[in-house]
């Protein structure tokens, strides 16, 4: 296993995991299959594009792209002590292994060693999935709140637990 910054070389496996992210657990994120499948390479290129202020980190077995996370630091004035992360997800096969964690640390040590004045991470994660709860929560994320009715599907809502990791 490795893991790395994902660039644009690995656009094709970015959006293979991606789809099928939204398909498996479509409840977990703002977006939809039906938007993304629709994305073209120049898309998906610029979105995974590192750049200073956001970065797609991946893990990869082999050459396959098999779980991934994203941070952005926001830029604001007022805001520019906080970051977030988006995009969390790890192939089915590979979940359960330490993968996730391993994955989440090696990013806040890029981030802590990046951006020496970030003071925050902030994520936010469906309140049912309670094996990425008590995987952030290990890693130092604490709650400070819920947003009830953050993501609907059909007719069936979905609550985010608003976490965040102080760095200093």
């Amino acid at each position: 296993m490795e893991i790395k910054i994902i660039d644009k070389s690995d656009w094709f496996s970015y959006q293979k995991l991606r789809l099928t992210a939204l398909k498996v657990a479509h409840e977990s994120f703002g977006s939809t299959y039906e938007r993304e499948v629709q994305f073209t390479e120049q898309q998906i290129i610029e979105r995974i594009s590192p750049n200073s202020n956001k970065f797609f980190m991946g893990i990869f077995d082999g050459k396959e792209l098999v779980g991934m996370v994203s941070f952005h630091k926001e830029i604001g004035e007022k805001e520019r002590h906080k970051g977030d992360i988006y995009g969390m997800f790890i192939y089915e096969d590979y979940q359960d292994k330490g993968l996730g964690k391993l994955l989440l640390s090696t990013l806040i040590n890029k981030v802590k060693k990046d951006y020496p004045d970030l003071e925050q991470i902030r994520l936010s994660v469906v309140s049912n999935n309670i094996s990425a709860v008590k995987l952030y929560g290990h890693l130092g994320f604490e709650k400070y709140g819920v947003e009830i009715n953050a993501l609907k599907t059909g007719d069936k809502y979905f609550d985010e637990d608003l976490m965040v990791l102080f760095l200093k």
